[in-house]
């Protein structure tokens, strides 16, 4: 009687996969604990796009999403220009006076509240929509923001994600809109989501090879810095966009090695009473994950 001997490879394969579970387990709980020692609410989404390993923590917590929200506006600016509605190279009058979505009345943002401020000077003049989405992601102007906006449509913004699968990110307004906020009318994300439409930039599927491309580079460009890249080697790129408001400081992104291998992290975070300390252990969080991706 002969006993059917499974291949030692195939031996070896189960073995090494039982090993990265454990590991990702210790991983997912360290950082747990990380986090853990903040007083704030917490959600990671991680996915190395070379072996599909994934560690999701509250990935479908629903958080503010703050200027993490100008990255769906940017892929619905490249959609739409890719389906000829307009140029990229088109240019608008630069201007200071939007609608609140609660009664249509007008409202202006505050250079002051801006990250960004050198484009208060030019209202009145023209500046191209690649400019104004450039300006967008990578020094985060919320005036430039509320002009792609109302340039795409928030609507069309989030029935674009939701084509993709991302059902749970909702852009309604632009930035400032305080009858809005009073009304609780706010852009809200998760972690997960943000993973996947960051997925699809990376792997060259976000509205075209081209598109994916051309957006890419544009958030190499991110100006801020303190969170994803802050502890990781000087030759390891990330493509990402920031987000914080009062309590709320987020990061979402590629990472991109050295040997070409890529990985997606979001890293989401509210209701946070020490933002330094909780900025400081995000930070951790991703040099974490550097490390078991790299080592």
């Amino acid at each position: 009687m002969y006993r059917s001997l499974l291949p030692l490879s195939l031996v070896s394969m189960m073995v090494f996969s039982c090993a990265q579970r454990d590991a990702d387990e210790t991983l997912k709980e360290n950082i747990k604990a990380e986090l853990g020692a903040q007083r704030g609410v917490f959600a990671v989404a991680f996915k190395d796009l070379t072996t599909g390993r994934e560690i999701l923590i509250n990935e479908h917590e629903t958080f503010h999403a703050a200027s993490t929200m100008k990255t769906p506006v940017m892929i619905e600016a490249f959609k739409q220009a890719e389906a000829g509605r307009f140029s990229l190279d088109d240019s608008l009058i630069v201007k200071n006076e939007f609608r609140s979505i609660v009664d249509s009345s007008t409202y202006s943002l505050d250079a002051e509240d801006d990250s960004e401020k050198k484009l208060y000077e030019q209202v009145g003049t023209k500046r191209t929509i690649a400019a104004l989405i450039y300006d967008m992601i990578i020094v985060s102007s919320n005036l430039a923001t509320n002009m792609v906006i109302e340039l795409v449509d928030a609507k069309k913004v989030t029935q674009t994600m939701r084509d993709l699968g991302a059902n749970d990110i909702q852009v309604l307004r632009g930035v400032e809109d305080s009858k809005a906020f009073q009304k609780g009318l706010n852009n809200t994300t998760t972690a997960y989501d943000l993973m996947l439409i960051f997925e699809k930039i990376a792997r060259g599927e976000m509205v075209s090879k081209t598109a994916s491309e051309a957006m890419t580079r544009i958030l190499l460009d991110q100006k801020f810095k303190e969170i994803i890249p802050a502890k990781l080697p000087a030759d390891v790129k990330v493509a990402h966009k920031t987000g914080s408001i009062g309590g709320v400081r987020h990061d979402s992104g590629i990472v991109l090695l050295p040997d070409g291998r890529k990985y997606v992290l979001v890293i989401l975070s509210k209701k946070l009473e020490d933002e330094k300390s909780a900025v400081n252990a995000m930070a951790k969080v991703s040099e974490m994950i550097y490390k078991s991706v790299t080592e």
